[in-house]
Order: structure tokens, then sequence, then C-alpha cells
């Protein structure tokens, strides 16, 4: 076992600059809400009117989150304990925000489902596109870091993790249920939680991009591994817009196939983007960024 060293006793104290440590305290203040606290009766009552094809529509999206959350709660677990190994002792503060986040959102999903009287098993909804990406890369990804904390691992993980499933798939299923549901001011409940999911995972996105940046600026051969890794996640992605909408084009909302299609594009060419900056960045710069040079949202 290696000689424990003790930061915040020492000369060094905490890196109040950093960015992961400026992320922790706006986790602190805008984090605290709770899914308990939200009404769904105008939810009940707005699920009522609604055709078998809309509640199908809208079931498919609440099932993927809640299976989603759910598996991001379960496989974040060793991305922590492999920055804390490292002695990262501000990510690991802001990390600890990031696991009781996406445990609060399985939290609010499950709380929808039982609203709405949907109990059942909605497994119906997880595809085999969903499931090669929930069932397998995501935990296979998250669960090499237990023994493996290479940059590579680290990096794989963080891309996966946060760079596509919550930096390209949430994001979409966000965008979807605005367009299903904003327009015709139905299910305020459900639309209140997502908003406030939004905020949190806005802090997570910002993170994986600090991480992933971190390690580029390090290790400039990542770059070309990040960019390989997305490639390769792009076409579930697309296909897993296509199974949304059922062979569609329009769904039973009025949304474009074609218009969810050009939102995740932007997801990930933005990504890479801001990635692609940390080639030319000194680490003392990047743990100095703002969040605006991070943010997405």
């Amino acid at each position: 076992m290696e000689k424990r060293t003790i930061l915040t006793t020492s000369n060094r104290g905490i890196l109040e600059d950093s960015f992961p440590y400026r992320l922790y305290q706006k986790a602190k203040r805008f984090g605290i809400w709770n899914p308990a606290d939200i009404d769904f009766t105008q939810d009940v009552q707005d699920w009522q009117n609604l055709t078998d094809v809309q509640r199908s529509d809208i079931l498919r999206l609440i099932s993927q989150f809640q299976a989603g959350e759910e598996a991001v709660t379960l496989d974040l677990l060793p991305l922590i304990m492999a920055i804390a190994k490292e002695g990262r002792l501000e990510e690991e503060m802001f990390l600890t925000t990031f696991l009781f986040e996406e445990a609060k959102h399985t939290e609010f999903f499950r709380l929808v489902l039982n609203a709405i009287g949907e109990r059942g098993d909605l497994s119906v909804y997880h595809t085999g596109t969903y499931k090669t990406i929930f069932y397998e890369i995501l935990p296979t990804a998250m669960e090499r870091l237990v023994t493996d904390q290479s940059p590579e691992a680290i990096a794989e993980a963080s891309t996966v993790y946060n760079m596509f499933v919550e930096g390209v798939l949430a994001e979409t299923g966000y965008y979807s249920f605005y367009q299903s549901l904003e327009a015709d001011s139905i299910m305020p409940g459900l639309l209140e939680g997502i908003g406030n999911l939004k905020k949190d995972e806005s802090r997570h996105i910002s993170y994986g991009t600090f991480l992933l940046q971190r390690l580029i600026s390090e290790h400039p051969h990542l770059f070309d591994l990040v960019a390989a890794k997305m490639q390769e996640l792009t076409p579930l992605a697309v296909q897993l817009n296509q199974e949304g909408f059922d062979g569609r084009d329009v769904s039973e909302f009025g949304n474009l196939l074609e218009d969810t299609m050009n939102f995740t594009i932007k997801q990930l060419s933005v990504r890479m983007e801001i990635l692609a900056r940390a080639k030319d960045k000194k680490i003392e710069e990047i743990y100095r960024f703002s969040e605006s040079e991070v943010e997405f949202i």
C-alpha cells in the first residue's frame, strides 16, 4: 500500500480555483432538488387524455431514461475509484455530487411512472440498439476501470459515459420530451423534473469535457482514440432515433425525425470541436477554464 498524503493540511490545501472544485461548489448551490417534491397531479390528468400511440411514445422515452439513469448510477463508481486512486481530491469531491444526482434521476423517473399508473414491465421499449449501448458498451467501458486505470481506459470510459450517453443520447431525449410536451403545456411535473435533470447533466458533461481535455493535454494521442470511439458510437445514436420514430417521419406529437437527427448530429459535432481545443492547451490552462469554455447547454 502506498503511503498516504493528506492534501488539505499541507501547503497545497484545496485548489479552490480549479475547475472541478468550482463545479463542486455549483452542485451544492443548484443540485439540491427533491424529486418527491414535484406535483404530478396535472400529469395524471394529461396522461389520460393522450392517445394510445402518444402514451406509447412517451413511455418509450421514460422507460429508456429510467433504465439509463439506473445504469449510469450503477456504472459510475469505477470512475470515482480511479480518480480517487490518483489522489485528485477536487475531482472526487465533485464526483460525489455526480453520483448523488444520478441516483435522484433514477428516483425521479420511477416516481413519474408510479404517478401515471405504469407499474408493468417496460423493457419492451429497450430495443436491440438500446441494449447494445446500456447493457454492453457502457458497463464494459466502466468496469474496465476496476483493473485498468490507464489514461486510455479512463478516456474511453468518459467518452462513452459523458460524451455519448449524457452528451448525445440524453440531450436528444430531453429535446424529444420538450418537442412533444412543451408546446401543448402538458405533463408539467415531468417537464419540471426534466429541467432539473438537464441542469444537473450540464455539470456532468462539463466535468467529462474537463476530464477528457486534461487527459488529451497530458497525452495528446488520446484525442484520436476519443474521436475514433465517437465515430464508432455515432451510428448507434442514429439508429436509436430511427427506432424511436418506429418507421415514421413524424411522431404523434408532430416531431420531425429529420429535426431530431439534426439535433443529435449537432451534439456530436460540438463535443468534438471543444475537445479538439485541448490539443493546444497547457494543463494549467485547463484547470483554470471557465464554465463557458466547456459547457454546451
